[in-house]
């Protein structure tokens, strides 16, 4: 993957990951084609595959991407508020939302059009959510330093998610429900 500034990417590995993703919500890891990628970033097969190596490789790039975007904006929504429980609210808001617009994530979370890519967020889903989980205990560090918050921000997580993946309510109540069960698992 071509980087440019720390963390950035070039205008091509951008425009072959946004290929990527849209095949991936579309087809699946199994349907996904190489020469689908290349033809819809207007570049040749081997660009791809300089830059990802093979299929997994960029199915790796394009998680591990969206996942970086999902994460920053999860930050940014939790440096918004003073409030901590509010910011978390902000944060969990943003998280619901965007999991609703994003092809790609629904596709992972509903396996509608891309049964295979389930296990990216259930079985293989370890990434995401130690990701997710640290950017949660910060942010519940900065706020009660000295409290010991790897289980609140764990589990904050993991209930968000499960939210994500059987939604048992409106947004607002899910919401309600995970800052909830923070401040309580916090507090206990």
């Amino acid at each position: 993957m071509i980087l440019c500034k720390a963390g950035e990417v070039s205008d091509i590995t951008e425009l072959l990951l946004d290929a990527a993703a849209d095949l991936l919500a579309a087809r699946g890891f199994h349907g996904l084609r190489m020469i689908e990628v290349a033809s819809r970033a207007g570049v040749s097969r081997q660009t791809v595959y300089n830059e990802f190596g093979n299929k997994e490789g960029l199915v790796q790039a394009v998680a591990a991407h969206q996942t970086e975007e999902y994460l920053s904006g999860i930050v940014t929504r939790l440096k918004e508020d003073p409030d901590p429980w509010e910011a978390m609210r902000s944060a969990f808001r943003y998280t619901f939302e965007r999991t609703e617009k994003d092809r790609l994530v629904s596709a992972v979370l509903t396996g509608q059009d891309a049964e295979d890519l389930l296990p990216f967020l259930t079985i293989r889903g370890h990434p995401v959510l130690f990701h997710a989980t640290e950017v949660v205990e910060r942010h519940l560090s900065e706020h009660f330093p000295g409290r010991h918050v790897r289980l609140t921000a764990e589990t904050t997580v993991r209930l968000a998610l499960s939210h994500l993946l059987m939604p048992s309510g409106d947004l607002d109540s899910a919401i309600d429900a995970v800052v909830r069960v923070a401040r309580a698992t916090l507090e206990a």
